[in-house]
């Protein structure tokens, strides 16, 4: 077997034109593109698998990331040749709406999805009524009705912690839907924009979205600042909530241990998964 290393990577992309992170046949992915650079870096000898390519969190088709990381496992011999020049070639290769910005090597015992302590997302929507600033239109949501940021709040606070959000998510075979949200709070910007900043240790499909949907519906005054947190008493998925767009969602970082701890940390993760 062919010697490896594993390299950490953080990676930015605008999601607009990405039908998500996850590679799928006949569409333009996240990772597709990263696997076809990484491939032309490795030439006609470089494996036809991606590598092992391991991400912290997919993104949904739209949703953009600031703070991504992703894990492969690179050629050793091959890596001291092209350590110096990778970062460079990769940043000749790679479109201009997506870009690797790091690459550390990193102990096998690193797992991107699996070691991650926590995942950070911000959620941007205009409610001035004329819409998000040109240069922000693919990262703001422009909402129609004015929002009220204390309800937005009053809305949040019911969904600290740790709960079953079935309610919020697409549920998926043989997985939890139980999450820990550790940080969920708005603000308003200087240009009036507000800002959801919504920090969780994982978080499973349509879920951010649908936490948006529901506290915009109080923020507006269509619901009570209850009403969030009454849904968590569901064991499925509400048709009540609306999931929001997917252009005002923007990863923004991934947390993990010191590099003692990986290990232990995706031990534990795998388990809770199950």
């Amino acid at each position: 077997m062919t010697e490896t290393i594993r390299l950490r990577l953080d990676v930015s992309y605008d999601g607009a034109e990405f039908s998500g992170w996850a590679a799928q046949p006949g569409r333009r992915t996240v990772a597709g593109v990263l696997v076809e650079a990484l491939q032309r870096i490795l030439g006609a000898s470089g494996p036809e698998t991606p590598l092992g390519l391991t991400v912290a969190g997919r993104t949904d088709a739209g949703v953009h990331a600031t703070g991504q990381v992703c894990h492969i496992d690179f050629p050793a011999e091959r890596y001291a040749e092209l350590s110096a020049s990778l970062l460079r070639r990769l940043s000749a290769l790679m479109p201009p709406d997506a870009r690797v910005k790091s690459v550390v090597p990193v102990p096998d015992t690193f797992d991107a999805r699996f070691s991650a302590t926590f995942r950070r997302y911000e959620y941007r929507v205009c409610d001035d009524g004329w819409g998000p600033e040109p240069l922000r239109r693919y990262d703001t949501l422009g909402w129609p009705r004015p929002l009220d940021l204390d309800r937005l709040n009053a809305g949040a606070a019911g969904l600290l912690g740790e709960h079953d959000f079935a309610a919020f998510c697409k549920r998926k075979e043989h997985a939890t839907t139980i999450r820990a949200i550790a940080r969920l709070d708005w603000r308003r910007e200087a240009d009036r924009t507000l800002v959801l900043t919504v920090q969780a240790d994982a978080f499973c499909q349509a879920m951010v979205r649908s936490l948006v949907g529901a506290m915009l519906a109080v923020g507006e005054g269509r619901r009570a600042p209850e009403w969030p947190a009454k849904l968590l008493t569901l064991r499925e998925r509400s048709s009540e909530v609306a999931v929001a767009a997917a252009h005002g969602l923007t990863l923004v970082a991934v947390g993990y241990p010191e590099a003692d701890e990986y290990a232990a940390r995706a031990d534990a993760t795998r388990r809770l998964r199950a």
